[in-house]
């Protein structure tokens, strides 16, 4: 119309978009959960509470495990219980076609199937939505068929994008877990700003995080990640959430890697380690090894596997080095999952105290299967990868190195040195490269041979 039936006035009218959603109030149910905000005398008000008290009206806290136990034993707890904690908010990460919405279907599913942990179906009576704003739900039902999931009764699954319509059917169904898939697509209504932005990104995060806490239901959220690798949002969805998990791993090979880098409830030392395949992510409960050994008697220059700690577990890696002809003040130093300030070091401990001239050569270092190494015990089997390149030299594929070097050449013990012993023989192991502490502080391994090391020069002179 161009002429305002009311005032007649032309070309006045204006387009204006309604949704019934918009004024939507997310944090108030129906019939569920009423929520009195800071209203004087309302019976939800916060009121503060003596921690003692706190601690003797509260019944312990039950952890809600997936059977998974990789998952489980990143999502944090102890050996009793393990697993999603209820009321809280999980953020996991990862690269396109890693595997995210994969791996939390699986997870889906196993809180959804006493059968999956070992439970009778009145011991465990958790319910799950899964919220598909990406896919369809028949696309979800056709990878649930194929991940084998779906058979579980518990799990409910719903295709939307507004947050008040998602918000309204977890009341009516009123879950133990909330997996949403993803947040980046999630919008408020009331809002012009477009999903995945981040005027949404941090209010929905927000509305979600305080349904959880009064509703005491554990969202798990899938976030997507920059070019750079980091979770979209500048970072600032990591703030509010509870946990953030990163899904690691290269799409082109099968390892997979669930890596914590915060957990309020748990470690963050804590690493869960799958295989990708047809039927989906499989668990590698007893470790990834990528090292020399898989090769069986060929001797690789350049390369030794090292037994690296993470959280609770012994994980071999194998460190890798190449030298090549370069030139004298522009020498490359390149590296791939390891620290680059501290292969500099390395590199100028080796030209001080091991005799190598590596001033015009460039130095390429990466740890196999796209684990990251930073802790100092790597030290060692960096220095006489990067020495048995330049050599041409190598060990033989059965030897392990562990040892931290300092800047005067000399090696230093190595935490947890008798559980990555352990480790590296159960795994076929049989020679290893440790610093010399005396032969009284040695731990005595069945079927492993210590060579004790006092410093760089005497190692690579065994390398020779």
């Amino acid at each position: 119309m161009g002429k305002c039936p009311d005032c007649s006035a032309w070309d006045s009218l204006e387009e204006s978009q309604f949704d019934k959603s918009a004024k939507d109030d997310p944090h108030r149910g129906s019939g569920w959960i009423e929520v009195k905000g800071n209203e004087p005398g309302g019976n939800n008000t916060p009121v503060a509470t003596s921690i003692t008290e706190i601690m003797t009206n509260s019944t312990p806290m039950k952890r809600l495990p997936t059977g998974i136990t990789e998952f489980d034993r990143v999502l944090g707890g102890d050996e009793k219980s393990k697993g999603l904690v209820p009321g809280s908010v999980v953020l996991v990460g990862g690269e396109p076609g890693i595997g995210k919405s994969t791996l939390l279907l699986q997870a889906a599913g196993a809180w959804a199937s006493p059968i999956n942990i070992k439970a009778t179906k009145s011991d465990w009576t958790s319910k799950v939505l899964y919220i598909s704003s990406e896919e369809s739900a028949e696309q979800v039902q056709l990878r649930a068929t194929r991940l084998g999931v779906s058979q579980a009764d518990s799990l409910f699954v719903l295709a939307d994008t507004n947050l008040a319509r998602i918000l309204d059917q977890a009341r009516k169904i009123k879950p133990d877990v909330c997996v949403i898939d993803s947040i980046q697509m999630i919008y408020k209504a009331d809002l012009e700003a477009s999903p995945g932005s981040v005027t949404q990104l941090r209010r929905c995060c927000s509305e979600l995080v305080y349904f959880a806490k009064a509703t005491g239901i554990a969202i798990v959220l899938v976030g997507h990640v920059t070019k750079e690798g980091t979770l979209a949002g500048p970072r600032m969805l990591e703030h509010m959430v509870d946990a953030v998990l990163y899904f690691e791993g290269d799409r082109y090979h099968s390892a997979r890697i669930v890596r914590g880098v915060k957990n309020r409830f748990g470690t963050t030392l804590e690493l869960g380690i799958f295989e990708m395949t047809g039927q989906g992510l499989q668990q590698l409960p007893g470790g990834m090894s990528l090292a020399a050994i898989q090769s069986g008697s060929e001797h690789r220059p350049g390369a030794i596997a090292c037994p690296a700690m993470h959280g609770s577990r012994c994980v071999l890696v194998e460190l890798q080095a190449l030298t090549a002809t370069g030139f004298v003040g522009s020498a490359k130093r390149k590296s791939s999952g390891l620290d680059s300030n501290r292969l500099s070091m390395l590199i100028a401990v080796l030209e001080q105290h091991g005799g190598l001239r590596l001033a015009d050569r460039d130095v390429f270092c990466s740890a196999v299967g796209g684990l990251k190494i930073v802790e100092p015990a790597s030290d060692l089997a960096l220095a006489l990868a990067i020495a048995g390149a330049h050599y041409k030299r190598s060990l033989a594929p059965t030897t392990i190195a562990i040892g931290e070097v300092g800047l005067g050449g000399e090696l230093r013990p190595a935490t947890q040195l008798e559980q990555r012993l352990r480790e590296s023989a159960r795994l076929g192991y049989t020679h290893a490269f440790v610093p010399d502490a005396g032969s009284s502080k040695l731990p005595k391994i069945k079927g492993m041979e210590m060579i004790p090391i006092r410093n760089v020069s005497q190692a690579i002179e065994r390398l020779m």
